[in-house]
């Protein structure tokens, strides 16, 4: 069976869309066929799309063609007459190309009185649609109530566009459900008889009419709504927590993009989405049009592949029973209410559970007596902690109270993990499934996760009831224990150690002292470095992308290219700058080891040039690299040291700046500067405690020599395999700091798609973009060259993935390179996990290596 349906643009932009596709197609058949005058002619319709054959879950079949009416709603009602009949000659049209059935979209159905005075003119039976969009509608409310975990009788319900046929059966259906009802109705029909003879007498009592929207805001937070007029809403008028489902087009909220709010939800209701079961005629690479199609074009092709040439949904009133039965039809066939949308953009169940809060949770209470309300939000607090929350309810939190872009993104790398448990190399979910960390806390976790000594050391000194936050009022001993050991170990003349709680915290400790005690405003840092996210840091981190949306940064930082030590002379000869920032290997950067001797020539300017030589061993430091610090494996003293990540001992965080003590005298030792920098968590007993039971650790268990032993080994396995695959082009790194770089090029695959498109399409398509103006080519093309990038980019994710998902197995990329997967186990591991790793990355590597280069 073959079927017409006639769409219309809901929006000037749309009809601007459609007005584009149709000078588009027309120009293409001129450029193949030749100009002919009947080609640039005035149409009724305006082609859109062919469905040549249509097959769904069940295996029926039918075939169709969509046209355009290119007339917005205003156009067509400030015409309705007129427009009816070109909707008849519509529908004439397409039964002369075949059609059985021809479906009426939106203002297509209400110019011709529901569609009734349309199919009593139309050669062919028609349909609305309305039953379908009613019922996608329905389903989407109901959903929201499950989601929410609220009974009908809890949460009124506001329509919007009663007794409009979609509303008043949606109307219907909830009211069977139990649920009390706020109908707004067009201002001027104030007959509340003849309004509510629309529904059964037994539901009268549930409803509530009213013609003013400003009494709804108030009063409701559950929204559905289809109106004829659309824009009858104001979003900001909604209370937090408020959901609408806007079942049919035009949209009836007053605004045209994603209101700039987080606190309420519009979905866009009334659409339903194809199953992968479902075929829409031909389809290449998965890319058809199968999601968020309107209710209306839907039930036109359900009732194809039902082979029913019957009118249906016309007029205003949509038996309950039918709008159930299309909707169980559709669903057989393939075509769902789920998933849902706003804006086009799908949402998930986590998008409607958080607003959960606003019906079930209110710590306030609207209490005003100060005992009431301390209770209450004792017991809110006691409640949340108590709580086993499921997977699920963390990811909802996290994204409603932290960052919701976090979840998105790695709900969409499919590495949404949520740990209840942790030991050694492995974490743990809520359902006890084991993950091997090869993270381990992008460095903090060198003895692991949990290691029972450090734990037994917070516990004995806590048991003792030691003091912890005495800083500046008197001396923490565990403090002073840990920077004479911290002293003692590094490399140079160490003297002082000031204590933070973080790496860049300690970086911005060590400009500090560069600033104070050489008195030169200015910092040699090097290209593709990473020192943190601080203000400070960021203005010595050698990437773009973490600095542009902070500028304007701290002045006379300069940046000198790696591994250019002619750069960096001419830099450090400069009178402005004091001191230069590096990293023994730059981890961030995509676990780069400087060229041979750089590190020694850099040591040695510094000495020329009395210029501090300052090391960041925040991810390198303490055994990573085979070395107790990096900086060791090219005998390297520097003046200046940065520590944080493992010193931490896997349970509290402390970072660390060492520095000569000339230095610091320099910079602190007078009675006015000896408390110009001080950190109110910084330098506490209890951090003191584990940092020093973790140095210990490392010292007692040779995970220095391990990490240089099964590093070697690592790299030299992940080597041969790597050797098979072109697309893994270097492992690199020293002891378990390393890093595999990807280089699964896409150069020239969107432009090479364009030329192809432009080939094989009808007309002269090189032509046309020989005449596209500059700037819209350079523009092309820029996005093309970025477009290419991010493709090499989403195949290394594909390993990220693919190794969390398949083999349980947890990598990350690098900060500053997405083509780079970092390996950082604990210093723990064992071989055997080695070898797993090394397993689950060759059968990774196998698997998608259908392209090879």
């Amino acid at each position: 069976m073959k079927f017409g349906f006639i769409a219309h643009p809901t929006s000037v932009g749309l009809k601007r869309y459609v007005k584009m596709l149709d000078l588009l197609q027309r120009n293409s058949t001129e450029q193949h066929s030749g100009y002919k005058r009947d080609l640039w002619v005035r149409e009724n319709l305006v082609p859109f799309m062919n469905f040549a054959r249509i097959t769904s879950a069940t295996g029926a079949t039918c075939e169709g063609v969509i046209k355009y009416m290119p007339l917005v709603a205003d156009e067509m009602l400030a015409d309705a007459r007129g427009i009816a009949n070109r909707v008849v000659q519509g529908i004439e049209e397409l039964a002369g190309e075949g059609a059985e059935l021809v479906g009426l979209g939106g203002f297509t159905s209400i110019v011709g009185r529901r569609g009734e005075a349309t199919a009593e003119k139309s050669p062919v039976p028609v349909t609305s649609g309305n039953s379908l969009t009613t019922y996608a509608g329905y389903k989407a409310m109901m959903q929201i109530q499950s989601w929410l975990d609220i009974k009908p009788d809890q949460e009124p319900v506001a329509i919007v566009g009663y007794p409009g046929s979609i509303c008043l059966a949606l109307s219907r259906l909830l009211l069977a459900q139990g649920f009390s009802l706020h109908l707004l109705h067009r201002a001027g029909n104030h007959d509340r008889e003849e309004l509510l003879s629309h529904l059964p007498d037994q539901y009268h009592a549930q409803v509530t009419l009213t013609s003013d929207p400003n009494d709804l805001y108030p009063r409701c937070k559950l929204f559905a709504a289809a109106t004829s007029a659309g824009g009858v809403i104001d979003p900001y008028k909604l209370q937090p927590g408020s959901i609408f489902i806007d079942v049919a087009l035009p949209r009836d909220i007053k605004a045209d993009t994603r209101p700039n709010r987080d606190d309420i939800l519009i979905i866009d209701g009334g659409c339903v989405t194809a199953t992968d079961a479902v075929k829409l005629g031909g389809e290449s690479l998965n890319v058809t049009i199968k999601q968020q199609m309107n209710g209306c074009m839907a039930e036109t092709i359900v009732l194809s592949l039902e082979n029913r040439r019957e009118n249906f949904s016309l007029g205003r009133y949509l038996p309950p029973e039918k709008v159930l039965e299309i909707g169980e039809i559709a669903e057989r066939h393939g075509f769902m209410a789920y998933p849902l949308a706003s804006y086009g953009e799908r949402i998930d169940r986590q998008s409607v559970i958080n607003l959960k809060r606003y019906y079930h949770q209110d710590i306030y209470a609207g209490e005003s007596d100060v005992a009431k309300q301390s209770e209450t939000r004792l017991a809110f607090i006691d409640a949340i902690i108590a709580q086993d929350p499921a997977r699920e309810d963390s990811l909802d939190r996290y994204r409603q109270f932290i960052n919701p872009m976090m979840v998105d993104f790695l709900k969409l790398q499919h590495c949404d993990n949520v740990f209840r448990r942790a030991a050694g190399t492995q974490l743990y979910t809520t359902d006890g499934e084991a993950f091997l960390d090869m993270v381990a806390g992008y460095g903090c976790l060198n003895l692991g996760h949990n290691p029972q000594p450090v734990i037994d050391a917070l516990k004995t000194y806590l048991d003792a009831q030691g003091p912890n936050f005495i800083q500046y009022i008197s001396i923490p001993e565990q403090t002073a224990k840990l920077a004479e050991v911290l002293c003692q170990l590094s490399p140079g003349n160490m003297g002082r150690v000031f204590f933070s709680n973080s790496g860049t915290e300690a970086v911005e400790a060590a400009m500090k002292i560069a600033k104070a005690s050489t008195g030169k405003p200015g910092i040699a840092y090097l290209k593709n470095s990473y020192h943190g996210k601080t203000l400070g840091a960021l203005s010595i981190t050698g990437r773009d992308k973490h600095r542009r949306y902070f500028t304007p940064l701290l002045d006379s930082m300069v940046e000198v290219p790696f591994g250019d030590i002619e750069a960096l002379r001419q830099v450090l000869n400069r009178d402005d700058i004091g001191a230069v920032m590096i990293e023994p290997i730059q981890g961030e950067g995509g676990v780069h080891i400087p060229p041979d001797g750089y590190l020694q020539a850099v040591q040695q300017i510094c000495r020329q040039t009395d210029t501090l030589l300052m090391v960041d061993e925040v991810q390198t430091g303490l055994g990573r690299t085979g070395k107790l610090f990096a900086c060791e494996w090219d005998n390297i003293e520097p003046d200046v040291l940065m520590l944080s990540k493992s010193l931490c001992g896997g349970l509290l965080p402390i970072g660390a700046t060492l520095c000569r003590a000339d230095i610091w005298q320099k910079a602190y030792g007078t009675a006015d500067r000896f408390l110009v920098h001080s950190s109110t968590f910084g330098g506490g007993n209890v951090a003191s405690v584990v940092a020093l039971s973790a140095l210990r650790e490392i010292l007692a268990q040779d995970l220095v020599g391990q990490s240089e032993r099964l590093g070697a080994y690592f790299k030299q396995a992940l080597t041969d395999v790597a050797a098979r695959y072109p697309f893994v082009a270097e492992i690199r790194g020293r002891g378990l700091m390393l890093g595999i770089q990807f280089d699964q090029t896409f150069a020239g695959a969107v432009s090479a798609s364009a030329r192809e498109f432009a080939t094989r399409l009808p007309g002269d398509w090189h032509t046309t973009w020989k005449f596209l103006p500059d700037p819209v080519q350079a523009h092309l093309k820029a996005a093309m060259d970025r477009m290419e990038q991010s493709l090499g980019e989403m195949f290394c994710m594909k390993f990220v993935t693919k190794l969390c998902q398949d083999h349980k197995i947890l990598t990350f990329i690098t900060a500053n390179s997405s083509t780079v997967i970092r390996i950082q186990p604990p210093l723990t591991i064992n071989k055997a996990e080695i070898d797993r790793f090394v397993s689950a990355f060759a059968t990774v590597c196998d698997e998608l290596s259908t392209f090879l280069e």
